[in-house]
């Protein structure tokens, strides 16, 4: 059970759902989002995520509010960066820890995360989003994952020298005949294995995908991404690929960015932006394009809010790959503060409840939504570790 619990349930969601039923299954559950993009965010401003921001998808406070169990901090930077960004946005999270130990501890095991829960600790595991951080060094790998790399995303939106990604895949930028793995690529499949650090196929191209599944001994992950049949995006499983994480016993962890969700959200977000766009402009030229929409948004929030889709829109793509798959290969990778829209009510991690109210509306057992909630992922990292 977790002291200190404060639920926050949207009454909205709550229609015909019993909410002390919300509260038990939700405070027996350990809850775990496999992707959170905090850490850039906190080296780039020198933010405090230990004390209640406000601004942001997360920080402790949100977190125990929430009834977060696990959180996995990514590791993450665009093309231009590398190895040294990767070691100090990890380096700000032992910094973190440092500063709040009886509140949050790094781990790296499933035994250590339920140590970690069983001690009202937030247990911090670290995701490196993008193999180009790794400079096509096998013994980089090893290094990040002495320092606690859970896993490795083999490509953020940029390819690499040695694997695809999905967004270069589609746009024709590599072509079919260079796509895929090549024999270093599967070198580092192959060292991940061995050194128990799961594979990430999140962001990566179908050829790409299909390869390391193949040169994959262990089962895979997908950290945050969502189905293509509801919503045909690069970034999202097709039907076949999601039949293959269910063939290799991976988990597949929903991301919760309104775009990836709802295939109708980019048609409202450019009305959105067409209606505001002088203001955009000027935003733009002053704080630079993402800080701009932010506060565009934090601007106009009921016009803003008009784009977001409902929380069942998540729990569709949920219900869709257990009708695929089963119930064993889900989780949750909410991307909070990888992005600038999620579900209306999804504001930060303290939001997490109203999501058990939502599985409880579509009729998911206890034992299922236990499963839903993390304990699907621990399942993947223990098979990852061997224990």
């Amino acid at each position: 059970m977790k002291l200190f619990f404060v639920l926050v349930l949207n009454t909205v969601l709550l229609t015909n759902v019993c909410a002390q039923n919300v509260i038990k299954i939700h405070q027996n559950a350990i809850v775990i989002d496999t992707h959170g993009d905090i850490l850039f965010n906190q080296i780039k401003s020198g933010i405090d995520i230990g004390k209640l921001q406000p601004k942001g998808n997360f920080d402790l406070v949100r977190a125990k509010k929430g009834g977060l169990d696990v959180q996995f901090f990514s590791i993450w930077c665009d093309e231009t960066g590398g190895y040294a960004l990767a070691n100090r946005e990890i380096d700000s999270l032992y910094n973190l820890i440092k500063r709040y130990p009886k509140q949050i501890q790094l781990v790296t095991t499933a035994a250590d995360l339920e140590q970690a829960v069983k001690a009202q600790k937030l247990a911090a595991m670290i995701g490196v989003e993008g193999g180009h951080m790794i400079e096509n060094r096998l013994d980089y790998i090893d290094s990040l994952a002495k320092r606690g790399m859970a896993y490795l995303t083999l490509t953020w939106n940029n390819s690499t020298g040695w694997s695809s990604s999905a967004a270069d895949e589609t746009s024709g930028k590599v072509k079919p005949e260079n796509a895929g793995l090549n024999s270093l690529g599967k070198q580092v499949v192959k060292r991940l294995n061995k050194l128990g650090v799961m594979v990430d196929l999140s962001h990566v191209g179908e050829k790409t995908f299909f390869d390391a599944i193949k040169a994959s001994s262990k089962p895979v992950l997908v950290s945050h991404s969502c189905a293509y049949s509801l919503n045909p995006v690069s970034r999202n499983l097709k039907d076949e690929q999601i039949k293959a994480i269910g063939k290799n016993g991976g988990v597949v962890s929903f991301n919760f960015y309104s775009g990836f969700l709802d295939s109708t959200f980019s048609t409202k977000q450019k009305v959105f932006f067409s209606k505001y766009d002088e203001e955009l402009k000027a935003l733009s030229a002053k704080y630079g394009r993402s800080n701009a929409i932010d506060t565009l948004i934090s601007n106009h929030q009921a016009d803003a809010d008009a784009t977001r889709p409902p929380i069942s829109l998540l729990v569709k793509h949920i219900n869709h790959v257990v009708k695929l798959i089963g119930i064993n290969h889900v989780g949750l990778g909410a991307d909070f503060d990888g992005a600038e829209s999620f579900p209306l009510g999804m504001n930060s991690v303290a939001d997490y409840p109203k999501i058990t109210a939502e599985l409880i509306k579509n009729g998911y057992s206890e034992t299922d939504i236990k499963k839903i909630l993390g304990e699907n992922v621990i399942r993947l990292i223990r098979e990852n570790k061997g224990s």
